[in-house]
């Protein structure tokens, strides 16, 4: 598996038709970008929370900015160093008594902002959803560099549930985000009520000879996956049919994160711990789980959804149709009304 294979997880990639320039009402990503007012500085007064790098002002997807600014950081127990992480989340405007709380992952080297369509809306559909950032990626302090392997990943979620949710959760995972989801609730199946996989990536088996590359050729390697011309590359292969502009915004978004100092050591000890590998452990997943997955899907087959579909014993399978691997971005009414009909235990169609 070469970089340019895991590159193809990343939320880099955009969706066909995203952004045009007349809006529609069932698909909030589709809306015309507005203005904002400046400062003096070269900034803007829209209130970013200030450990987001600088590039943030520059984004122009008025749903980035919005969930950007809901971005927090909250201590979670690091049980390797007895210390905590400020990890960044968004919080949900309301904490309910009852219910399971959504908790929405997302790809391989994202971040939370990969929900900023459909986020708000899972939020009007009244549940209390939570967008964590999987440990190693995203917007978290790591200035302590500590390990970003996949057991880390696991405690780390499950320290942040523990502190701040203590209740099972409905946990949703798209891609790779699939695969943190499945060793997630096999190892912790008490934190888990249900399972959403999206686009789900859990068949390759690991990153193969990344994990043993030389650490001074594992990181040229990582800061070529950071790089800008590759990452458009990716959404010029992936989808077609939008503006220049609006893949370089959206590429943008997608490699924010890779901006803070520390992204780079943490990529690397992700690859050394050898990535993920649930192959084995699917058929292991006793809850309930809803598989999703887009009819023009290029990057996962829909021959290995159906495959996990057989493979999970309590698993429903449903197809949004008219979009491709982003379908949370793409098309979030859709998921939206999936991800909640599933939750509250209703008939899912």
């Amino acid at each position: 598996m070469t970089m340019t294979a895991m590159m193809v997880f990343s939320p880099v990639v955009v969706v066909r038709g995203a952004i045009k320039t007349t809006p529609k009402r069932d698909d909030p990503c589709r809306f015309e970008t507005p203005s904002y007012p400046s400062v003096p500085g070269g900034g803007n007064a829209r209130g970013f929370p200030s450990f987001l790098p600088k590039e943030i002002e520059d984004i122009k997807d008025p749903f980035a900015r919005r969930l950007a600014r809901r971005i927090e950081r909250v201590p979670v127990e690091n049980e390797s160093s007895g210390g905590f992480i400020m990890s960044s989340c968004v919080r949900p405007s309301v904490v309910q008594s009852s219910g399971h709380p959504v908790v929405l992952l997302h790809c391989f080297d994202s971040s939370c902002l990969e929900w900023r369509c459909a986020h708000p809306l899972l939020e009007e559909a009244g549940l209390e959803v939570w967008a964590v950032d999987v440990l190693g990626w995203g917007f978290s302090d790591l200035e302590m560099r500590p390990s970003c392997g996949v057991s880390t990943k696991r405690n780390h979620l499950y320290q942040f549930w523990k502190s701040h949710m203590r209740r099972p959760m409905v946990l949703v995972g798209p891609s790779l985000g699939a695969s943190v989801a499945i060793d997630f609730a096999v190892n912790h199946p008490e934190a888990v009520a249900k399972l959403v996989l999206i686009n789900a990536s859990v068949y390759t088996e690991g990153l193969g000879n990344l994990s043993t590359l030389p650490e001074v050729v594992a990181y040229a390697g990582v800061s070529i996956l950071r790089s800008l011309p590759l990452r458009l590359y990716a959404n010029m292969m992936s989808f077609h049919e939008i503006s220049f502009s609006t893949r370089y915004d959206w590429t943008n978004v997608g490699r924010l994160h890779c901006l803070l100092p520390w992204w780079k050591e943490s990529m690397v000890s992700f690859m050394k711990s050898g990535g993920y590998n649930v192959v084995d452990q699917i058929k292991q997943v006793k809850h309930d789980v809803l598989i999703v997955y887009a009819e023009h899907d290029k990057i996962i087959p829909k021959k290995l959804q159906v495959r996990l579909h057989c493979e999970l014993p309590k698993a429903i399978i449903r197809q949004v149709p008219d979009c491709g691997h982003l379908l949370h971005v793409e098309k979030p009414r859709a998921v939206t009304k999936l991800i909640a009909g599933f939750a509250s235990g209703a008939c899912v169609s």
